[in-house]
């Protein structure tokens, strides 16, 4: 909710979030991916059209590149025991054929770089996003860079 809502979040009771999620859920499209094991829930990334998140312009090191539409892999939620096993990855790369199918011209996200910072991230880390192909298109501060993957030029290439 936070890139949707900024910090006022953290200054909602968690039921109103839930309350506010499930509407955003109920109204479609789907905001993010669900990674299951077997029937549960072992992770969840946010994805959507970045004009969703209007939250991500108001913070100066993520404002936009350029005025190419991309959608934003924003948000990360690994469940305890679950975490450094792939699931990450496997969301990214799931996030990537829903873009692709959908005609997205490029997918954006803004992880955190763990070389440089011991910081958790619920944004994912940049070594993940750049196994799958997504490079760096702007660095405002070091430890968190803007990383894209461009769908059209992947195209071009098959």
């Amino acid at each position: 909710m936070y890139w949707r809502i900024g910090p006022g979040y953290r200054r909602q009771a968690p039921e109103t979030n839930q309350a506010t999620f499930h509407a955003i859920v109920s109204k479609g499209p789907p905001p993010g991916l669900i990674a299951l094991l077997g029937s549960q829930a072992v992770g969840w990334c946010q994805l959507t059209p970045r004009d969703g998140l209007p939250w991500i312009d108001r913070v100066g090191k993520l404002k936009r590149v350029d005025d190419v539409p991309v959608w934003s892999i924003s948000c990360f939620y690994i469940r305890k025991g679950h975490r450094k096993r792939g699931v990450s990855a496997r969301l990214i790369d799931a996030a990537v054929r829903l873009a692709r199918d959908a005609g997205v011209r490029a997918l954006e996200a803004y992880p955190l770089d763990a070389k440089l910072t011991d910081s958790s991230s619920f944004t994912g880390y940049s070594s993940t996003f750049r196994r799958a192909g997504f490079q760096i298109v702007a660095r405002r501060v070091a430890s968190q860079p803007i990383m894209r993957l461009d769908l059209t030029a992947e195209a071009r290439a098959l």
